[in-house]
């Protein structure tokens, strides 16, 4: 079972803390944003740690915020909590993520802190997801009093890396849920107790105002300035602090920590770990880890100047995942940690083997298709995926439970073109980004592949390692695609996540291509046959890592710990994933109910849930639609508000439709209803 972070009572920590409910942080504009403080009682001045975020201070987010904030603040932090400009408690509206505004309104929440009378004027800044990213883009605007962050289950690339787009096709599992999820939360009430009589007036100006930032999105259908913007990756040489860069490879940011030590140097260092979209002390799949005393040491050093040796670790710590049945998710991943001083590694300690793509087809109990190794061989292997591929692939990303990682493959497999290596005579551990070298021609002038590697047990089960995908018209770059000519052969890579992995002896690798990964990848109009030419040009290329002893003498984590919460349950959360076909529709269906709390003294009540619909018709690409609803209820002693998001999105072969409707209710009352209809011209996606 996954082990819980142990609970840290107040009278156990160092310092006694001071909750700040409230503090209105003036901007240079003169609008304000809302904070909540945990303020050790001292009277030296101390360091300071900022989490800057759309998600509620006040209700959404007070749990977590409860667990961590309060933990350091004990250990002699000053430590804030801001709403963005537009959520929460603060005025204005919020019309999309990672806005100059957003980014400038963090760098001057840095400066207030730096000047107040509790502060000693270093201030270090953190976050998960959205907090991740705009950590590392307001260190890039240089803001003086900022020491050195903390990054978590974030992205350098806005554009290749994150719920929008993914290898230039549109993730369709992503893009309209999360807009659907943001014009849901967006539009959530100010707290009437923090903000005063005016709450509703504010919050009817928030509703008419919020806008779905899909529309942006799908206006933004390359790698252009858009996506560039806040996109750190571009900006390495601008982030001069010390950034610890953290994920998880059941998330789907794993590969950005090797990026940011590739591209930071000596100002990065990298942690990743089994878990999903989480903190690591909440880690699922385990083992979770103690971050919060990991993090501590960071914040020690570079904030108060603690030669605790946490500069002097490798550059990158990362689990070596081992093998699990692929229908175990209950328990941690087993596997080990392992360190490299730098990315990329001294020479030797990682080094590519290619494995060449086959036409010795297998055939036996298990096993069909192409083959995988050492040697080339001539000829071709047509792949002409059903619509329905991908189906079993798992969420994006999510919180590691059963219905948001990855099935068995088998089916997957069936449905592509597979090619599978002979069972390995030793284990075989691969750290690092595999990449598929394909020479293929198509018959269409847009199309896409998407590649899986897998595990292949001896029982016949097919765990998925890692995957990639391309949109084939983005072969070049992901700014200019360029359509394809039907019948001409062109060269390829595709990149596949960043992986750490040990086949164990007996298995075999099974790489598999596809022309279709519904609903990881929007499906190209038309389907799609491709021929992949066989030879020195076709082939996988793993980074292999053999196990070295210095890998034994890594320091620990130590157990994972947090402060208590107040929340209390009132129903308990649940999620149902399901594949249903109906009169030739079939349609995969993601539920999840986040259950019903009580999350502070004040007896606020949240309770909120989400239903996806991925339904396509038989064989027709044309066909598919994403179909996506979010409510959220928030409520203290004698007012109740709700609100309702609803979103459908499809396509035809030229143009992109999407209708999206917000609805709220004050008590049982309706208090607004908008819906909005989008049509974009569909760009070679």
């Amino acid at each position: 079972m996954i082990e819980s972070p142990t609970l840290v009572p107040a009278e156990a920590l160092p310092y006694r803390v001071d909750v700040v409910e409230h503090v209105a942080i003036e901007m240079p504009d003169g609008q304000h944003l809302s904070a909540r403080l945990w303020l050790p009682v001292t009277d030296e001045p101390v360091p300071a740690i900022l989490e800057h975020l759309p998600y509620r201070k006040d209700d959404d987010k007070l749990p977590r915020d409860q667990s961590q904030l309060a933990w350091l603040a004990g250990h002699g932090y000053a430590c804030i909590r801001t709403d963005l400009r537009g959520t929460g408690d603060s005025p204005g509206v919020i019309r999309g993520e990672y806005l100059a505004e957003e980014l400038h309104d963090g760098a001057a929440a840095i400066a207030w802190i730096a000047e107040q009378d509790w502060s000693d004027g270093n201030v270090g800044m953190w976050g998960i997801s959205w907090g991740g990213f705009n950590c590392l883009q307001v260190a890039a605007l240089g803001p003086p009093a900022l020491k050195a962050v903390i990054s978590v289950a974030s992205t350098t690339d806005r554009y290749g890396a994150d719920v929008h787009y993914n290898g230039g096709c549109v993730l369709a599992s992503q893009m309209l849920p999360w807009a659907t999820e943001m014009l849901c939360r967006t539009a959530l009430p100010p707290t009437p107790r923090i903000v005063g009589d005016d709450w509703k007036a504010m919050w009817l100006d928030r509703l008419a105002a919020t806008p779905p930032f899909i529309d942006d999105w799908l206006g933004h259908q390359t790698r252009d300035g858009f996506w560039r913007h806040g996109s750190g990756g571009d900006a390495f040489d601008a982030i001069a602090v010390p950034s610890k860069v953290v994920a998880g490879f059941a998330d789907r940011y794993t590969t950005v920590p090797f990026e940011a030590v590739e591209g930071m140097g000596d100002r990065a260092w990298g942690l990743v770990g089994p878990w999903a979209h989480q903190y690591p002390q909440m880690g699922v799949p385990g083992p979770a880890i103690g971050f919060l005393q990991h993090a501590l040491a960071w914040w020690d050093h570079w904030l108060r100047g603690v030669d605790n040796g946490i500069d002097r670790q490798p550059r990158l710590r990362i689990w070596m995942q081992e093998h699990v049945d692929p229908g175990d998710r209950d328990g941690d991943r087993p596997g080990r940690w392992i360190a490299e001083p730098e990315w990329p590694p001294p020479a030797g300690h990682v080094t590519e083997s290619d494995l060449f793509l086959g036409d010795g087809f297998l055939d036996d109990q298990f096993l069909g298709g192409g083959s995988l190794g050492p040697t080339s061989s001539d000829g071709t292997v047509e792949v002409a995926t059903s619509q329905r591929h991908g189906l079993l692939a798992g969420h994006w990303w999510g919180d590691g439970g059963p219905t948001t990682l990855p099935a068995d493959q088998r089916t997957e497999d069936d449905q592509a073109a597979t090619f599978t290596a002979e069972p390995a005579d030793r284990p075989e551990e691969v750290c690092g980004v595999p990449v598929v070298d394909l020479r293929v021609g198509v018959d269409q002038p847009d199309a896409l592949l998407a590649v899986r590697l897998c595990d292949v047990a001896p029982d016949g089960s097919s765990l998925l390692v890692t995957r990639g995908q391309l949109n084939l018209t983005h072969r070049h770059d992901h700014e200019h695609p360029e359509p394809l000519v039907p019948g001409k052969e062109f060269d390829v890579s595709i990149r596949m996540d960043a992986v750490a992995h040990v086949l164990p002896a007996g298995h075999r690798w099974r790489l598999s291509v596809a022309t279709t990964n519904w609903p990881l990848a929007w499906p190209s109009p038309r389907p799609t046959k491709a021929v992949i030419r066989l030879g020195d040009s076709s082939r996988l290329r793993l980074p292999i890592r053999a196990p070295r002893p210095d890998d034994a003498d890594l320091p620990g984590f130590g157990p994972p710990v947090c402060s208590p919460t107040e929340r209390v349950t009132l129903r308990e959360p649940a999620a149902e994933r399901t594949i249903e076909t109906t009169a030739g529709t079939t349609v995969l269906r993601t539920v999840a109910d986040s259950g019903r709390h009580v999350v502070d003294s004040h007896g606020t009540v949240i309770d909120s849930g989400e239903d996806d619909r991925y339904s396509m018709d038989g064989e027709d690409p044309l066909s598919a639609t994403v179909q996506s609803i979010r409510w959220s209820e928030v409520s203290w002693p004698g007012i109740t508000t709700k609100v309702r998001a609803e979103a459908t999105m499809r396509a035809d072969e030229t143009t992109w439709h999407v209708e999206s409707r917000l609805r709220a209710w004050h008590d049982d009352d309706p208090a607004f209803d908008r819906e909005w209809t989008i049509e974009v011209p569909r760009h070679h996606v």
